[in-house]
């Protein structure tokens, strides 16, 4: 499940990959996680199931990793594992991780929230599936 993060101005864009659209997914909420710290510090010691459904896809991709943020805040997580089905415009997802140790993760920033901005949901030409948006930290 590839993913990678990418500078944009003050925020940072998340982009998730992959060869189906539940990959992109999960890969996208991968990046969000290393926009905040090494993914590879967090074990997936505690699972949490999360629902979502949105009109069509893009906004789907920004309710998911809403999830995740509002999930991280008021929970005091970081995840570091995703399984992700989505079904039309509806994910069932469960997400790994474990509370947030400061010492061993390091948090670099904090996610508040994703905007609109280079929101993007698209199969690509080579069959791939790209999933990315801009969080604000």
């Amino acid at each position: 499940m590839p993913w990678q993060t990418f500078p944009h101005e003050a925020d940072i864009g998340v982009r998730g990959t992959g060869a189906t659209l539940d990959e992109a997914f999960a890969g996208a909420a991968l990046a969000l996680t290393a926009a905040i710290c090494d993914p590879a510090t967090v074990l997936p010691r505690e699972a949490l199931q999360i629902d979502c459904e949105a009109p069509d896809l893009e906004l789907l991709l920004v309710d998911w990793l809403n999830a995740l943020i509002y999930r991280m805040a008021t929970r005091r997580l970081l995840f570091a594992r995703f399984e992700v089905q989505i079904d039309g415009t509806r994910l069932h997802a469960s997400a790994w991780g474990e509370a947030v140790d400061v010492a061993r993760h390091q948090p670099a920033a904090e996610a508040k929230g994703v905007s609109f901005c280079e929101l993007k949901v698209v199969q690509q030409e080579d069959g791939q599936w790209l999933a990315q948006a801009v969080v604000d930290v």
